[in-house]
């Protein structure tokens, strides 16, 4: 194999770009099921009491090789004028909570007083995740009321909403009294990020079929249905996600790093190939036609998307005609058909067709997904010794774009990050507008590094050390440029405080690694996405095969 070629983050790193990023095999959720899949992992209902008012507990057990988990789901019966999907909400259709083993009745009973209140509860170092979930107002009533009928609800309606119930948040990692990843992190089956959030809403989908069809049932157990299988699969969990994800990139640049790493290794490891194998080339057709019925079935109202959707379209149209005579041929195949995409297609086509060249290239990519996580608890200590002149090198390198852009102009800062009082979660406001720069939060990488870069080119002193004694307001940038040849995909290189910046770019980065797709903005601030949608159910694991299952879409 050649000498691998990495995208330059220069090119990668950039906001459009990572708001064009879409699942693949290293999303999280895939990584999840294959693991379970793989391990034969086996899981049960151990517990189903929901009344005919949909109130009531369940409990889903999954029995790993070493250790059990299980989902405690709290169903309640919520007014409609109630159900919001802001966080300010305070109640929700259904809550749970991921436990680590399998609860006691008083373990149930402690979790029942506290799980349903959410962030006004609270829960113990045995609980992994908080969650909660809304049904969808569109689609609940219709199909308990088809299924209780003895029908199925029609296919169409399904597609176009995707989900039954939708989250509207999902807290781990210590969050309201759960345990913190760091006990958890050394387990196996955790070792990829986010994998205890992603279990839990695995199941938490399960529960949900589950609830659809035993409301039904209770309704009209005479004539009532289950769904079927088909249109089983076709529904995912929905999520809701807003502001309070959008700093997440920025505050955890190591993560980011390994996350965008993998993802540029490997595509630099199938761009390397010498050669396309035959049944490489129909593996990856194969996902392909399933990839562009998927995005067919994308749907959203706002110009943002549509703009997306309609270049998406165009990029699938072009690449129907080259892919009609693309036989492998040729030397390095699949980087000449990257390379074509370059200068042909939009970033949002480009990245579906990095996506797509992983699928049949599944053994090449073992092994990466544990590669993902950071030890972010090890302290980045700083380097005192450096001299000046290596760290504004350092400054040209790795923030040139930082160093070009006009920071002077009222549409560079026009904007600022702050902390909401009464959420304790992240917010964006308009920095001429409103008296907010005394709470601002250090998510300017660019603008910060831009200050240090200015205050270096007179600083007397000679070193690090010497410079942050005399100027330690700079000290948290610096470490930053100090930690970016280690790390060259852990800063956005964009400005993530002016006028044009839409923090959507960074919602879909982060969403796209756990898996989520069809993304529909409600505006550059939220977004709704589906989760799991086309997985198998637990009962179906052990048959499935393949797994372009992310691609499935309604019959």
């Amino acid at each position: 194999m050649t000498d691998l070629v990495l995208r330059p983050p220069e090119q990668v790193m950039t906001l459009s770009r990572l708001g064009s990023l879409h699942q693949c095999r290293l999303s999280f959720m895939r990584q999840l099921l294959r693991r379970i899949r793989r391990e034969n992992w086996q899981i049960t209902r151990p517990r189903f009491d929901i009344t005919a008012r949909g109130e009531g507990v369940a409990v889903y057990t999954a029995q790993g090789p070493k250790r059990s988990y299980s989902l405690v789901a709290f169903a309640h019966d919520l007014p409609p004028e109630m159900r919001s999907d802001r966080v300010i909400a305070t109640a929700w259709d259904s809550t749970f909570t991921l436990f680590d083993g399998i609860p006691t009745e008083q373990d149930i009973e402690r979790l029942r007083t506290n799980v349903p209140l959410q962030e006004a509860g609270r829960i113990s170092a045995k609980e992994l995740s908080l969650s909660r979930a809304n049904r969808s107002a569109r689609l609940w009533d219709y199909v308990v009321d088809c299924l209780a009928k003895g029908t199925q609800p029609e296919a169409s309606q399904l597609a176009n909403v995707g989900y039954l119930m939708r989250t509207t948040a999902v807290y781990g990692s210590g969050k309201f009294g759960a345990s913190d990843r760091a006990f958890v992190a050394a387990r196996a089956e955790f070792e990829a990020p986010f994998q205890v959030e992603m279990l839990s809403v695995y199941l938490t989908r399960a529960f949900v079929a589950d609830l659809v069809e035993h409301m039904a049932a209770l309704k009209a157990p005479e004539t009532a249905v289950s769904l079927a299988p088909a249109l089983r699969r076709s529904l995912g969990i929905g999520n809701s996600t807003g502001l309070g994800m959008a700093p997440f990139l920025v505050n955890h640049p190591r993560l980011l790093n390994n996350w965008i790493m993998a993802r540029e290794y490997a595509l630099a490891k199938i761009r390397a190939l010498p050669e396309a194998r035959a049944s490489e080339l129909a593996a990856f057709k194969a996902a392909y036609e399933k990839a562009c019925a998927s995005v067919a079935l994308w749907r959203s109202d706002h110009p943002l998307q549509q703009a997306k959707l309609a270049a998406l379209a165009a990029d699938i149209a072009a690449l129907d005609t080259t892919l009609a005579d693309f036989d492998g041929s040729g030397p390095q195949p699949w980087n000449a058909l990257y390379l074509w995409a370059e200068k042909t297609l939009s970033e949002e086509g480009q990245e579906l067709l990095v996506s797509l060249l992983m699928e049949p290239h599944g053994a090449l990519l073992e092994g990466l997904g544990a590669c993902m996580q950071a030890d972010e608890h090890a302290l980045f200590r700083i380097n005192g010794t450096m001299p000046l002149a290596d760290l504004k090198a350092l400054l040209k390198t790795h923030y040139a774009w930082a160093l070009e852009t006009d920071w002077q102009s009222r549409d560079a800062c026009a904007r600022l990050w702050y902390v909401s009082e009464s959420k304790l979660e992240p917010r964006l406001g308009e920095r001429f507008e409103e008296p907010l720069e005394p709470y601002e939060q250090p998510l300017a990488p660019g603008r910060d590094a831009a200050a240090l870069y200015l205050a270096l080119q007179d600083a007397p002193e000679s070193t690090v050390a010497e410079f942050l004694a005399a100027h330690p307001e700079h000290r948290h940038i610096l470490r930053r440029v100090q930690m970016a040849p280690g790390h060259p995909y852990g800063e956005i290189r964009d400005n993530t405080i002016s006028a044009e910046m839409k923090p959507l770019d960074m919602l879909r980065a982060k969403l796209s690694f756990f898996g989520a797709t069809h993304f529909d903005p409600r505006s550059d601030r939220w977004v709704r996405i589906n989760m799991f949608r086309g997985a198998p159910y637990p009962h179906e694991l052990a048959d499935e095969q393949g797994d372009t299952w992310v691609y499935g879409v309604a019959p």
